[in-house]
């Protein structure tokens, strides 16, 4: 999947990375950013955590399957291509595989965020980094309010 330079395409690679598990209005905020950032000619690439990487680094298992996120975020008209990551998360692999121009990161992708700039500083890439700010403080924008909200309720049916 390696991309033919920006030169070439006069489009610019924004790559956006995350689990996306029980998509929601804050993920679509977050890639229609992405996409801002693309630009008109731009292109939006996805990558949708593996089901093993969430796991790990989350310490439990998504609720939607790793094959059902993806095809969601990439129903998204705003997403030109979604693609799962890495059996082993390797971030590094995926940018040198991807080349994009910019790495989007969400408000709560800080420790990635860290490791991102590592290496585009270490491998002297042209790749530049933008963070996407927080939407707004309506409590079903996140995955674990979700989740939290679900639990109230089933608790108050008892």
């Amino acid at each position: 999947m390696a991309r033919r330079s920006t030169k070439e395409t006069n489009r610019q690679i924004i790559l956006a990375a995350g689990v996306f598990d029980l998509l929601h209005l804050g993920h679509v905020k977050f890639l229609e950013e992405a996409k801002k950032v693309a630009g008109e000619n731009g292109e939006l690439i996805v990558i949708v955590a593996r089901d093993k990487t969430v796991e790990q680094r989350k310490g439990e298992k998504p609720v939607m399957s790793e094959n059902q996120r993806r095809a969601l975020v990439e129903s998204l008209k705003v997403v030109d291509e979604a693609i799962l990551g890495y059996e082993e998360f390797n971030i590094g692999d995926v940018i040198m595989k991807i080349k994009p121009d910019v790495v989007v990161l969400g408000h709560d992708q800080e420790s990635i965020g860290h490791l991102v700039k590592k290496i585009i500083r270490e491998r002297s890439l042209n790749t530049k980094v933008q963070k996407i700010g927080k939407f707004s403080e309506d409590e079903l924008n996140s995955s674990s309010e979700i989740k939290r909200k679900i639990i109230e309720l089933y608790k108050r049916l008892q």
